[in-house]
């Protein structure tokens, strides 16, 4: 008669039990419906009003996101969810991260009015619709 298998150490069996639940997670279809482009738009305005405010207090964009200042610690989650690069007369930015996927955003063309913005992969509304609000 075999004898049973049994797990004699703590951490081989918190081990097995990570490796159970990473199982499970994986499984499991972690999307929400609207989040993409709920994360999306404020990574894309937080961008903004950071970079227009560089713009405000030195005089210039800046060369890349990592001459910014003043930051909080949470600023950290919109700078690796855009690309920003400058060009002559202000900045392109483009947003790469929503929540899980890359964000389909539309603004009104009013919302970059006095901006540096020059090119983005948001589309712009002519007629302010549906986000004028923002």
């Amino acid at each position: 008669m075999a004898e049973p298998i049994t797990i004699r150490s703590k951490p081989m069996l918190r081990y097995l039990s990570i490796l159970l639940l990473a199982f499970c997670v994986a499984g499991c279809d972690l999307t929400i419906p609207g989040a993409d482009e709920k994360f999306g738009r404020q990574n894309f305005v937080s961008a903004i009003s950071i970079i227009e405010l560089h713009h405000t207090r030195y005089g210039e964009y800046p060369r890349s996101l990592k001459d910014l200042k003043f930051l909080g610690d949470w600023d950290a989650i919109w700078l690796a969810s855009v690309r920003y690069e400058k060009v002559d007369d202000g900045y392109n930015l483009y947003v790469e991260r929503g929540w899980m996927g890359k964000p389909d955003l539309e603004f009104a063309e009013e919302f970059k009015t006095g901006l540096g913005i020059r090119d983005s992969n948001v589309k712009w509304l002519e007629d302010g619709k549906p986000d004028e609000g923002s």
